[in-house]
């Protein structure tokens, strides 16, 4: 763990305010869930609340699963790492921020798939080659809570529309799962 050197009061209400820089960095926004974890030694640690990494079994399977039946790598994110891999190259990703641009991709509800011209795709994270050839929003009590992913290169080719239809499946069912 790593000081700030910031510190702030609590409210007469129990309140304590997180300063804009930590909350911009650790891409904390109004509305979202905090977990909060005490230790022994007097700690008090909020830590940002994912229920996909809840589900870490059931997307580790359904991951697999797809990513054998596909022959490709599969992602589940939440809305800021990701929280299941599986496929080639998977041990690379597990727990890594995505991009902003997929970030926002995802909060516009909608399946996306890369166009043909590889330029115009969206980088899966901030630093890489990695890109997203499809996108599909995992929306569980009307909140985007994460995507499931289909990553490749500049090289690969657009997917093909069943390939789209699978990863919107997937992502309808976690939803589905999370809501139950």
């Amino acid at each position: 763990m790593k000081a700030t050197g910031i510190v702030r009061r609590i409210d007469e209400l129990g309140r304590v305010v997180i300063p804009k820089e930590i909350r911009r960095t650790q891409r904390i926004r109004q509305g979202d869930t905090l977990e909060i974890y005490t230790a022994a030694d007097g700690e008090v640690i909020f830590k940002k609340y994912s229920p996909l990494v809840e589900l870490g079994q059931i997307s580790a399977i359904y991951t697999d699963v797809l990513a054998k039946s596909l022959g490709c790598t599969v992602l589940v994110c939440d809305r800021t790492c990701i929280t299941a891999a599986s496929g080639t190259g998977k041990g690379d990703m597990m727990g890594r921020e995505i991009s902003t641009e997929v970030e926002h991709l995802l909060s516009g509800r909608t399946v996306y798939t890369a166009p043909d011209n590889s330029a115009k795709r969206l980088h899966l994270f901030e630093r890489g080659e990695r890109l997203i050839l499809c996108a599909a929003p995992i929306v569980a009590h009307g909140d985007i809570e994460g995507g499931v992913l289909l990553p490749g290169t500049a090289r690969d080719p657009a997917p093909r529309p069943d390939t789209v239809q699978v990863l919107a499946t997937a992502a309808n069912f976690l939803s589905r799962w999370m809501e139950e």
